[in-house]
Formats: C-alpha cells, sequence, structure tokens
C-alpha cells in the first residue's frame, strides 16, 4: 500500500509576499465567529433594559392651556409628579420683577423661569424642595402663601409669584422641568 502523508501546515501566499497558514486562518475565523456570537447573546440581554413603550410615553405630557385663565393655575402629571401650569396676571409678573433677585435665597428672575414670548405662563414642578410635599395654590381656593404663590402645608415654606422660595426652610425654588409650546395653547412639558 502506498502511504499518503498530509501536509498539517498548508500555506497560502498572501498580499506582499507573506505567507498565512491554514492554521492562523482557522483561529481567525474561530475568534470571528466567537464574537458574533457573543454580541448575538448579549445584545437580548442588553436591549431588554431599555425603558419600555409605555415609560416612553410618559417621558413628555402635553397639556393644553387654552381654557386657563389669567390669575388661574392648574395641576397636571408628568412622570408621576405633580406639575403646576399657571397664567400669570400682569399684577403677578409686577410683583415678581420688583422683588430684587439678590434678596432671595434662590436668585433666579421671572425671565430666567419662563420662556420668551409666554412671559405669562409659569411651568413648575409641584413638589416643594425641602422634603418633596405637594403644595398648595394651584387649586381653586387653596391657600397660597404670603407672597401669593405656593405655600407648602408640610413645613410652612411660602413661594411667590413666581415660585421662587421666600420663606421657611425649602431651600430651592420650585423646579421648573423642560418644556417647550407647541402652539399658543398647547405646552409640552419634556
Amino acid at each position: 500500500m502506498a502511504e499518503t502523508t498530509i501536509d498539517t501546515h498548508d500555506t497560502v501566499e498572501g498580499e506582499g509576499g507573506g505567507e498565512v497558514r491554514r492554521r492562523d486562518f482557522l483561529e481567525i475565523a474561530a475568534v470571528s465567529a466567537a464574537g458574533v456570537g457573543g454580541l448575538a447573546v448579549l445584545y437580548p440581554l442588553i436591549s431588554q433594559m431599555a425603558p419600555s413603550k409605555d415609560v416612553l410615553a410618559e417621558s413628555t405630557t402635553e397639556v393644553d392651556v387654552s381654557a386657563i385663565e389669567p390669575g388661574q393655575a392648574i395641576k397636571a402629571v408628568f412622570r408621576k409628579q405633580p406639575v403646576f401650569v399657571r397664567n400669570l396676571t400682569p399684577a403677578e409678573i409686577e410683583a415678581a420683577n420688583a422683588v430684587p433677585t439678590g434678596s432671595l435665597r434662590d436668585p433666579q428672575s421671572l425671565a430666567e423661569r419662563t420662556k420668551e414670548g409666554y412671559e405669562n405662563w409659569l411651568i413648575t414642578m409641584g413638589v416643594c424642595t425641602h422634603l418633596g410635599c405637594v403644595p398648595l395654590g394651584a387649586g381653586e381656593g387653596e391657600n397660597k402663601g404670603e407672597f401669593g404663590g405656593y405655600f407648602c402645608p408640610c413645613h410652612g415654606s411660602h413661594y411667590d409669584t413666581a415660585a421662587r422660595i421666600r420663606k421657611g426652610p425649602a431651600p430651592l425654588n420650585l423646579e421648573v422641568p423642560e418644556y417647550e409650546f407647541t402652539s399658543d395653547t398647547t405646552v409640552q412639558i419634556g
């Protein structure tokens, strides 16, 4: 019988005159396949951590402000927290602008807290910056505090018409969330 030998060191001539061994090619192919397999396993694990559609739907809130009269405020919900939308009267705007910002604990002007062209619309989170209670003042007949804005009954924080802290333990003004007017009567929060 004739003896057959198998050459396990087949080489292929590569670019530039170098040789690529069959074993090198198999190693590269195996590592590449393992990499693709690893990605195929990791993708579902990582993608399941993305927010679900119902969470994404709650990431913005649209509010129709057409029925809010000057001097009136409403409560809306944004990310499961209350939001106050207030239509300021000219007298409330004047009172807020008359306060020197240097005298405030958290100095901000009304212009910094509203959007240009919509200075009469004040939109703030309805969560006291002291311990997270919901202040009064957005509902009809609620206590608006000593400064005509909001009053937190939990620990006695008083906010002015621009929702700036004026008295009490709260360290900061009511937070202004990201928002934009999509029309003259609709605001999108978030």
